[in-house]
């Protein structure tokens, strides 16, 4: 399906030829219903799934930031292969109204270029899309990267596949649901930034754990108060450094296991979690699960992930189990399910 938003066009017209273009065709119905507001689903990937209502002058605005910020324009061309079930999806759609873009609706897959044959101004993709997509990546000039981390392997993947002459232009998101879509962006392509930069007229403080408060006026009118542990400097730009629910207490040490993961998949070319067992002596244990099947060249390969970790941390984060799983769980939209899996290995002898 094909959307010019640049040029009038009557919505009744439109002919489904999927599920998922139907999808789209009933959010456009209710944008331009009476009512000011639209129901948002929460990916649930940091709590229990919920449906919250969002006024539709806050999600405008959230879309013009981003349009702002990445310099897109009337006619420019955009390409959605998001689920419209979340916020990712639906901001997609209103960015291109609100910017007049030409919008192809392609059905959200884990291979969502593979019929891309022409170049798209402006794409969104979650981390595991990309991944399967290095390929294609040339064909995108602006794409942005939300829904998980996107992990040093996938961009050293990005950057071994796309010559540095190349006008693709990549950047990672920060934000959630509550802040229709994200309030901050990172360049990983051409240029490999340290730290996210939050949209203007966004204010960011720390409480005492270090986590980020986020004080979006234009779309929140409560200061949101998140779980991620940052590193928050003084010209606003913050490092993100774990989610404080995830934090593993092992023998009185905190661990961050994004960190680990962050670390492990440098060495790695497999999805790895950590995450903890009860334990009598330390209350939990450090565990690392990875996505693959074992065999010995890998678990030689883990022996000298550990020893790094041992020589990059310390011996106390070095994981006591390591745990093979054939697939992780996962949410509908692609994200690891880290309770579901943390209960599978809680369940473990």
């Amino acid at each position: 399906m094909w959307l010019d938003f640049s040029i009038p066009f009557n919505i009744n017209t439109l002919s489904p030829q999927t599920p998922f273009e139907e999808e789209v065709i009933s959010f456009l119905k209710d944008w331009h219903n009476a009512s000011v507001i639209v129901p948002v689903q929460t990916s649930g990937s940091t709590g229990i799934p919920k449906i919250f209502d969002v006024e539709k002058g806050k999600m405008r605005h959230s879309a013009r930031m981003t349009c702002d910020f990445l310099k897109l324009n009337e006619g420019d061309t955009a390409l959605l292969c998001l689920p419209v079930a979340y916020i990712s999806g639906k901001m997609m759609i209103v960015r291109a109204i609100e910017r007049k873009l030409k919008l192809s609706v392609f059905t959200p897959s884990s291979r969502p270029l593979k019929e891309l044959t022409q170049a798209v101004d402006f794409c969104a993709m979650s981390p595991l899309q990309v991944e399967n997509s290095l390929d294609r990546l040339h064909l995108l000039q602006k794409l942005i990267i939300g829904g998980a981390q996107v992990s040093q392997q996938l961009q050293r993947k990005i950057h071994d596949t796309l010559s540095p002459s190349t006008k693709v232009k990549i950047y990672e998101t920060y934000g959630m649901s509550e802040t229709l879509s994200h309030i901050a962006l990172k360049e990983i392509f051409p240029v490999r930034e340290n730290h996210f930069k939050a949209f203007e007229d966004i204010g960011l403080s720390t409480d005492v754990r270090n986590c980020l408060k986020i004080d979006a006026p234009q779309m929140n009118a409560d200061i949101l108060q998140t779980n991620d542990i940052v590193e928050l400097n003084d010209d606003g730009t913050f490092v993100f450094i774990g989610r404080q629910d995830n934090v593993i207490n092992s023998g009185g040490l905190k661990i961050h296991p994004e960190v680990l993961e962050d670390f492990a998949k440098q060495h790695l070319a497999y999805e790895v979690v950590f995450t903890a067992q009860p334990d009598e002596m330390l209350g939990e244990k450090l565990v690392m699960t990875i996505e693959a099947e074992e065999n010995l060249a890998l678990k030689e390969e883990i022996d000298d992930l550990k020893t790094k970790i041992a020589e990059k941390h310390s011996r106390n984060h070095v994981p006591k189990e390591i745990y093979f799983f054939k697939t992780f769980p996962r949410l509908a939209n692609g994200k690891i399910n880290r309770r579901d899996l943390t209960q599978l290995v809680q369940d473990r002898p």
